[in-house]
C-alpha cells in the first residue's frame, strides 16, 4: 500500500475513534443519570421517613408534656391535701395535747429521796435570770441533705462566730468547718470546707461547740470528755465521766451515750446508767475544768427517746416511735423547779424524714439545729415566760 492510501485512511480511523469515545461518554452519562435518580429516590424516601419520625417524636413529646403536667397537677393537689391534713392534725394536737410521757417509778422515787441529801437532786441555783421556756415551733427550714443518715451540725453555742461545724456519722475523726451558712447551703461538696482532724475519734452525736472549744466523747476506752481548742487544734483538757455502767441515753439512738448540751445557764451532760436504766439523768458541767457541779435523776424515760436539749435550765426530751413518725417533746424537767411538768408546753415537730440523730439548741439564736435522716433542719422556737405557759 502506497503512502497516499495511508493518508486517506487516517481521517476514517480518527472518525471511528471519536464515535467510540462519544458512545463511551454517553454510556457514562446514562449511568451517572441513573445513579442521580437512584440517589434522589433514596433521599426522598429518607426525607419522608425523617419527617414521619419527627412528627412521631413531636407527638410523643406532646403526650409526655401533657402527662407531666397532669402529674404535676396531681402532685400539687396531693401536697395541698397533705398540708391541709397536717394543719388539721396540728390544730387537733394543739387542742388536745398528749399527756406528758412521765412514768412514776416508786422504787426510783424512794431512791431519789434517800440520795437527795447526798450528791443528787439538790435545788439548782440559777446563774442567769433566764425565765423563758419553749411555747411552740415557730418555723422550720430544711437546708439540704449532706452526709450519712446519722450526724450533727451546729454553731458555737456561746460565741458570735458564724462558722458551721459538721460531724458526719456516729464514729469519725474529721470535722468539716464552713465559714458561713451560705457556703454550707449552696455547695454540695466539701471543697469549700476546712477540715479538722481530731486526735481521737468521736462516739455518738452528742458533741458540742462552746466558747471556741469542741467538747466531745472519745470513742475508745472509758467514756472520756475531750476539750479541744478549735483555734490551735490541740487538746486542752480531758475528764473521765464519773458515771458507772453507762448505757445509751436515748432508746432510739443507740450510738449516743452522753449528750452534751448548752443553754443560757452553761454546759450540761445528758446520760443514763444501768443503776437507773429506765430514766434519763442530767448533770451540770463546769466548761473550764469539766468537773461535775450537780447531778439529777429525771423522770423522763429513755424508751422511745430520740434526742434532748436544755433551755433555761429545763431538760426537754423528744420522743418518737420505732417506725419514725412525728416526734414530740413529751417530757420537761426543770432543775430549778420553777416549771412544773404539767405546765410545760408539749412541743411537736410537724414534718419528718426519718428520725432525729441530733438536736442542738442555740441559746443565742433561740433555734435548734437538727439532723434528720441526713437532712439538715433548723427549728425556730417561739418562747414564752414560764409564768405565762
Amino acid at each position: 500500500m502506497g503512502p497516499w492510501r495511508c493518508l486517506l485512511l487516517l481521517p476514517l480511523l480518527a472518525a471511528a475513534q471519536q464515535q467510540q469515545f462519544m458512545e463511551y461518554v454517553e454510556r457514562r452519562l446514562v449511568m451517572l443519570e441513573e445513579r442521580i435518580a437512584q440517589w434522589h429516590d433514596q433521599s426522598s424516601r429518607y426525607s419522608t421517613e425523617l419527617r414521619d419520625f419527627k412528627n412521631q417524636v413531636l407527638g410523643m413529646l406532646e403526650t409526655a408534656e401533657k402527662e407531666r403536667e397532669a402529674l404535676r397537677t396531681e402532685a400539687e393537689s396531693a401536697a395541698a391535701r397533705v398540708d391541709r391534713l397536717e394543719r388539721e392534725v396540728d390544730y387537733l394536737e394543739t387542742q388536745n395535747p398528749a399527756p406528758p410521757c412521765v412514768e412514776v417509778d416508786e422504787v426510783l422515787t424512794e431512791k431519789q429521796a434517800a440520795t437527795a441529801k447526798q450528791r443528787k437532786n439538790e435545788k439548782y441555783s440559777k446563774v442567769t435570770d433566764c425565765s423563758d421556756t419553749i411555747a411552740s415551733v415557730r418555723a422550720m427550714k430544711i437546708l439540704k441533705r449532706f452526709g450519712s443518715a446519722v450526724g450533727l451540725w451546729t454553731k458555737d453555742a456561746a460565741g458570735n462566730s458564724e462558722k458551721i461545724y459538721v460531724f458526719d456519722g456516729s464514729a469519725n475523726d474529721t470535722v468539716f468547718v464552713f465559714p458561713r451558712m451560705r457556703e454550707f447551703t449552696l455547695f454540695s461538696a466539701t471543697r469549700r470546707a476546712a477540715r479538722i482532724k481530731l486526735p481521737y475519734p468521736w462516739l455518738g452525736t452528742g458533741h458540742l461547740v462552746y466558747g471556741g472549744y469542741l467538747y466531745y466523747i472519745r470513742q475508745q476506752g472509758p467514756f472520756q470528755v475531750i476539750k479541744f481548742d478549735l483555734a490551735n487544734k490541740t487538746v486542752v483538757d480531758s475528764s473521765v465521766f464519773p458515771a458507772e455502767e453507762q448505757i445509751p441515753v436515748f432508746g432510739l439512738s443507740p450510738f449516743t451515750y452522753i449528750e452534751l448540751a448548752a443553754d443560757e445557764e452553761g454546759l450540761w451532760a445528758i446520760y443514763a446508767t444501768k443503776e437507773n436504766e429506765k430514766n434519763i439523768c442530767l448533770a451540770k458541767l463546769d466548761p473550764d475544768s469539766l468537773d461535775i457541779e450537780q447531778m439529777w435523776d429525771t423522770p423522763c424515760p429513755r424508751e422511745n427517746a430520740e434526742g434532748a436539749f436544755v433551755v433555761c435550765g429545763a431538760l426537754h426530751v423528744a420522743y418518737n416511735t420505732r417506725l419514725p413518725s412525728r416526734s414530740r417533746v413529751q417530757c420537761v424537767f426543770d432543775v430549778s423547779g420553777t416549771l412544773p411538768p404539767e405546765e410545760a408546753s408539749l412541743v411537736y415537730f410537724p414534718k419528718r424524714y426519718g428520725s432525729h440523730s441530733s438536736m442542738k439548741y442555740s441559746p443565742r439564736e433561740r433555734q435548734i439545729y437538727a439532723w434528720d435522716d441526713g437532712y439538715q433542719i433548723i427549728y425556730r422556737m417561739e418562747m414564752k415566760k414560764k409564768l405565762e405557759v
